[in-house]
């Protein structure tokens, strides 16, 4: 299977299975000299731990990280990264009434169809807990760029028709409800709603925002690798995540550009600026020093208990249930993975921007000598 890969210089590669021992991710270039430990890695998993709240499935699962290669004596040595999250709560009999059938909403039927036979134990490598390695990847990003100044908030900004009210915006209130969203009120009326889905034995979707802060203008580039293209495609290529916007996003189809440019002007210390983000902090795919504004849209989740129509391989059309443990909306624990994704694509894009210019280049070889 191929397409367990992303980035160019900070390269993670994502390995194992939903109910198979272990996931675990390699990372190739990372820097040397970082500080670094479990201790780093474990608070980015726990956000995104199962079992947190009645809003998330409760598989009891500590997800508790390992870091087997490239760190002698708690720093980096610039060799790749392996890190292993072993499972350990798997209830693979679970997905025995299913083995034959093709579940709505899975990947069940396109991974027949593409390599003849699938892993229907909880989905093996289209479940979501592949997302375990993108986190523990993300999470080495996230302190390298928190380094030099790069940070993020991210949040829940909507659960089915509930949405935050912007202003009562409060990002201290983050973290102190279980679906991450800062707005209390909002909170509790999704709260109520994803609970009021459940005992309807059905599920619900919503939608991730992610503000990055600190990022220098120029990342990115014009053509085939757009920064907002590659950020579109790290959180695309999250299992439950069908739509990707940057700044107002599809807002702008029935904006005019009078309303949609962002003039130029100077701020206090005379540095050039946007009076305004509609961009979302990227213009022709080059990021322009604003804060970069993401948005990723969540479908429900598919496994839910209400009937549903689909075929058996053996005995033709017919109706199932889908048993086991599952999350009746998957958002709060997607926070940290599209932070984590975002972390891993600035990184890289940061990287590759080191090489842009002569005088880059040459300031850090004449610091060399």
């Amino acid at each position: 299977m191929a397409g367990s890969t992303l980035g160019t210089i900070f390269k993670i590669s994502t390995w194992g299975e939903s109910h198979g021992k272990a996931v675990g991710v390699v990372i190739d270039g990372c820097p040397a000299g970082l500080e670094l430990s479990e201790a780093d890695i474990q608070p980015y998993l726990n956000r995104r731990r199962p079992g947190q709240s009645i809003y998330s499935t409760p598989r009891n699962e500590e997800d508790a990280v390992e870091i087997l290669s490239g760190v002698f004596e708690g720093r980096t040595t610039g060799t790749p990264i392996s890190m292993i999250v072993h499972n350990k709560s798997q209830q693979s009999k679970d997905y025995s009434e299913i083995a034959s059938c093709y579940r709505p909403g899975h990947a069940d039927y396109t991974f027949d169809s593409k390599y003849g036979f699938r892993d229907y134990r909880g989905g093996g490598r289209s479940s979501a807990r592949e997302t375990i390695a993108r986190v523990a990847a993300g999470a080495v990003a996230a302190k390298i760029l928190n380094q030099i100044g790069i940070s993020f908030l991210t949040y829940t900004s909507s659960i089915g028709p509930v949405s935050i009210d912007r202003t009562r915006f409060d990002a201290e209130e983050i973290f102190r409800n279980p679906l991450y969203m800062p707005d209390a009120r909002a909170a509790g009326q999704a709260g109520e709603y994803v609970i009021q889905m459940s005992k309807a034995h059905d599920s619900v979707g919503g939608c991730v925002e992610a503000v990055i802060k600190g990022v220098p203008a120029g990342l990115g580039d014009t053509v085939f690798e757009k920064l907002d293209a590659n950020l579109a495609k790290a959180l695309m290529s999250i299992g439950a995540v069908k739509c990707v916007e940057v700044g107002d996003g599809k807002q702008v189809s029935v904006m005019t550009g009078s309303e949609d440019n962002d003039g130029f002007c100077f701020d206090e210390s005379q540095k050039i600026t946007k009076c305004s983000n509609h961009a979302g902090g990227i213009l022709g795919g080059m990021s322009d020093g604003s804060d970069i504004l993401l948005r990723a849209s969540f479908k429900p989740t598919p496994s839910i208990l209400k009937q549903q129509r689909t075929v058996n391989k053996d005995s033709g059309e017919i109706e199932i249930s889908i048993k086991g443990r599952h999350d009746p909306v998957v958002v709060p624990r997607a926070v940290v993975v599209v932070e984590a994704m975002a972390a891993i694509t600035i990184l890289d894009a940061l990287l590759l921007n080191m090489t842009a210019t002569m005088e880059g280049i040459r300031y850090f070889y004449q610091k060399m000598r």
